[in-house]
């Protein structure tokens, strides 16, 4: 059975990338490229990968959503969605598609991904609060899980409908997630797949607690899409808590402790007043 897989890129480390398509070069892979870089990645397009050029960036959800219906129109029914860093490999894909396969015999399941091992922390990541509950020896259930790794099928992708273009970046996933669960549908997450990964570009600890610290731009989407998200109702409370209360802490650590903290605050006081004012889409818009 041929399965699908999505890279989104922007800019990327083109070795990284090169490394990924080789290893899925084999004929049970069907790979598509969706890049959101202003220049087009010549190097990247082959034979044997279908590579699309969005010379302006739509965002990681429509990118995925391009993704997945030139799949899904090719008449494949499963598909992975991968970051362009992503430690990602044919025996965890194959781990995942075989539980995806036994579960939806029995359950609406929209998606799985696999345990995720920080590469920050070296150790294999669990929820604060929310840890999932554990159905089988080498399966949970979860509320969310992140874009890197996970495999949907085509009738998920039809019955919950695709990624929600509208919040750009930042949130998509779990956004996904939480409308699946909303449908009925159910979000798993392997204990037997585990995949290396790294969110943020780096980890501070400010009085003993821990920050993500990524690109200034990307608190203008985290702040304006947890005030958008906080007001749904199929977002769990949890989130919405955690999130909302954090606003003020991560907004001064993020201006005081860490670099370009200037900038930083302009992109979050922007943030603020477009997620107050319910404004969405890419801030290049505006």
């Amino acid at each position: 059975m041929i399965t699908g897989v999505v890279i989104v890129l922007f800019n990327p480390d083109v070795k990284h990338v090169a490394k990924l398509l080789d290893a899925f070069s084999s004929s049970e892979w069907d790979l598509v490229l969706v890049d959101n870089s202003p220049v087009r990645n010549q190097s990247l397009a082959s034979s044997h990968v279908k590579y699309i050029h969005c010379s302006e960036n739509v965002g990681i959800a429509k990118a995925q959503n391009i993704g997945l219906k030139a799949l899904f129109d090719c008449g494949l029914e499963y598909a992975f969605l991968l970051d362009q860093d992503s430690f990602f490999s044919p025996v965890i894909a194959r781990e995942l598609l075989s539980q995806f396969l036994v579960v939806e015999k029995s359950c609406p399941i929209a998606a799985i991904g696999p345990s995720i091992h920080c590469q920050f922390s070296d150790r294999v990541e669990e929820g604060v609060l929310q840890k999932g509950k554990q159905v089988s020896h080498s399966l949970k259930e979860v509320k969310q899980i992140i874009a890197s790794g996970m495999l949907i099928s085509h009738r998920a992708f039809k019955k919950v409908g695709g990624k929600e273009s509208a919040l750009f970046i930042d949130g998509v996933d779990h956004e996904w997630c939480w409308r699946a669960r909303a449908k009925g549908m159910a979000i798993y997450q392997s204990l037997s797949a585990c995949m290396p990964h790294r969110q943020g570009d780096d980890r501070i600890k400010v009085c003993g607690v821990t920050f993500k610290q990524g690109a200034p731009i990307r608190l203008y989407y985290q702040f304006r899409n947890v005030l958008i998200l906080a007001r749904r109702p199929y977002v769990p409370l949890y989130w919405k808590l955690r999130h909302v209360c954090a606003i003020p802490l991560r907004y001064i650590v993020n201006r005081y402790f860490f670099a370009q903290g200037k900038e930083r605050g302009c992109f979050m006081r922007a943030g603020l007043k477009d997620g107050t004012l319910h404004r969405t889409g890419s801030l290049d818009e505006r």
